[in-house]
Formats: C-alpha cells, sequence, structure tokens
C-alpha cells in the first residue's frame, strides 16, 4: 500500500476579483500527505494556504489539477463528498464561530453521525470522543453549551466532533490561534496523543512555524498560491533552503542562532503574480545585490521555476540553489 494518504496534483484554484481580474489563490500545487505524520502547511496571511485546506476539505472546487485520496479522485458530486467528507473532517481557527450556540455540547459532537447516518450507540460514541479529547468526565460536558465552556474547552469539542466519525485526516486551520498561550500546548499534545493512539494523519495549517517546529513531521512553506520549500521538520528547520522560509524562521524563538530578517512590504496581490520567481520583489538576496553578484538576478526577476530535490526528501524553488 502507498504511504501517501492524501495528494494534490497541479491544483489550481481562482476566484473572480475587481474589475474583472482572477485572483489565483492556488497556483499548481503538488502536494502529499502521508500516512500517519503530521504536516504543517505554513505561509504568511494571504498566501493560499486556508484555500488550499478548504479545497483539500471538498469547500472550493479546483479550476485545474485534481485531489486524490486513498488513490481515488476525489469527485464533486453530493454522494461522494458525504463519505469523503466523513474520512477527512476539519477543525476551525475559531471554536466558538464553529460551533452552535443554542446546541449542546452533545448535540454538537452527534451531528456529524446524524449526517453520515452511522449505526451503533450515538451516544456511547459522543462520549468515547469528548474522554479521547480530553473533557473527563464527559457526563460532565454534555448538556451544557458552547459559552459555558473555556476557548480550550471548546477547541477541544470541535476536535471531538470531528473524531467522533474516525477520519483519516484532519485538517486543522490555525487550531490554536485563537486560545490563551496557556494552552496552547495542550492542544498541540492533545494532537500528537490522536496521531499515536487514533492512527488519524494531520494537515496543520499555520503562520507560525514556531507551531510547526513543536508538532510537524514534515512542513510545507507556501508563498503566493505554491509551495517554495518541503522536506523533513528537522531538516528544513535546520537547514532551511529558500529565502522566505529563512525570513520566517528568523522570527522563531527557537532558532535562537539565526539573524533576524524583516521582510518590505506586504505579499503581493493574487490578482497580480510577479513573472519570474515570485519572491524576488520582496526576496533579500535580491535586495542585497547578492543575486547581481551570484548572476542570477536577471533569472530571478524572468524565469519561473518548480520545486527541485536539493538533498534526499528537501526541496526548494530558488535560482540560488
Amino acid at each position: 500500500m502507498s504511504d501517501v494518504l492524501l495528494e494534490t496534483r497541479g491544483l489550481h484554484v481562482r476566484f473572480a476579483a475587481r474589475h474583472g481580474e482572477i485572483a489565483r489563490a492556488v497556483d499548481g500545487v503538488d502536494l502529499e500527505v502521508r500516512h500517519g505524520e503530521v504536516l504543517a502547511l505554513v505561509g504568511e496571511s494571504g498566501c493560499g494556504k486556508t484555500t488550499l485546506a478548504r479545497t483539500i476539505m471538498g469547500l472550493e472546487r479546483p479550476a485545474e489539477g485534481e485531489i486524490v485520496f486513498e488513490g481515488e479522485p476525489v469527485r464533486y458530486e453530493g454522494r461522494f463528498l458525504r463519505g469523503y467528507r466523513g474520512k477527512v473532517q476539519m477543525v476551525f481557527q475559531d471554536p466558538m464561530g464553529s460551533l452552535n450556540p443554542r446546541r449542546t455540547i452533545y448535540e454538537a459532537v452527534a451531528e456529524g453521525l446524524r449526517i453520515q447516518k452511522l449505526p451503533g450507540d450515538e451516544a456511547a460514541r459522543v462520549a468515547e470522543a469528548l474522554a479521547r479529547a480530553g473533557l473527563r468526565p464527559p457526563e460532565r460536558f454534555l448538556q451544557l453549551y458552547p459559552y459555558e465552556l473555556s476557548g480550550g474547552q471548546r477547541q477541544r469539542v470541535v476536535i471531538a466532533g470531528a473524531m467522533v466519525l474516525n477520519p483519516s485526516l484532519l485538517v486543522a486551520d490555525e487550531p490554536v490561534s485563537s486560545l490563551d498561550a496557556s494552552v496552547r500546548g495542550e492542544i498541540l499534545k492533545l494532537m500528537l496523543e490522536l496521531v499515536r493512539e487514533a492512527g488519524v494523519t494531520i494537515l496543520v495549517v499555520t503562520h507560525d512555524l514556531g507551531l510547526a517546529w513543536n508538532i510537524a513531521d514534515r512542513i510545507a512553506v507556501m508563498y503566493l498560491g505554491r509551495i517554495v520549500e518541503e522536506g523533513p521538520a528537522e531538516e528544513l528547520l535546520s537547514n532551511p533552503r529558500h529565502p522566505y522560509t529563512r525570513a520566517l524562521l528568523s522570527v522563531v524563538p527557537e532558532a535562537e542562532e539565526m539573524e533576524q530578517q524583516i521582510l518590505q512590504g506586504e505579499a503581493p496581490d493574487p490578482t497580480r503574480i510577479p513573472p519570474g520567481c515570485r519572491f524576488h520583489p520582496r526576496c533579500p538576496l535580491v535586495a542585497s545585490g547578492e543575486a547581481a553578484r551570484l548572476g542570477i538576478e536577471e533569472r530571478c526577476r524572468t524565469d519561473d521555476l518548480a520545486l527541485h530535490e536539493i538533498v534526499a526528501d528537501h526541496q526548494a524553488a530558488c535560482h540560488a540553489l
């Protein structure tokens, strides 16, 4: 059996923007999510990572390319998507926003079971999911409402609602960004326990390389709709190859020895993706003159390039490599 659980192949997602322009939110992404791993998808706000996650969930339809899950292409039809979403569940950034304030915790967790029309003892499954998510004893929480819980407890309810279906893949979009620092570690620990004990695979979407540092087996760095570096977490974090990755990593407290790099400006508008390397307008190598010294500046400005392998299982897209 292949070790690849889910794969995106040449994935493009586009949206209509102002004045008839087209925003290329996801612009040719090839990505593998492997069985039993935590893969962190990292990048600044607006880089396309949440759109990619929503497309993987079947909430957005690609303009080009395909998603392959367990060896079968994802089809955008009702019956297929219902079964697919039973195996691929999402944990959203804001637990209060993803829970219906008028429904009890029991109803929130049981909702997926009812949508999927799964047989068996519903009450037992709900209680087991809550306990697995660290809400013990589960009986204490069943008849409470979301406003009666803390932020960390609400996120545990969201995770329980996803895990009650025993999914193969959990897509977690900024799962701890709205939580107090004191409970972030607990939620990350819970997610790692789910990988170890329940065998679930996790795709974590985050802007925070520090979070990836603590939880990920592999990391994919996304910039302006495309993956620009990908590799094993330890290798990528100890030896980042792309200038964008180095800039993101330089502000992570764990990277004490790395000189801090402040990126100039915001990520470009996805309706106006620059020619050549899409990072070149903000690249420190270009701004400092290093690219010119290396004789690659013209290529940086004009030649688009794909990921290529640097060392085993570590890829990057940079003319300087």
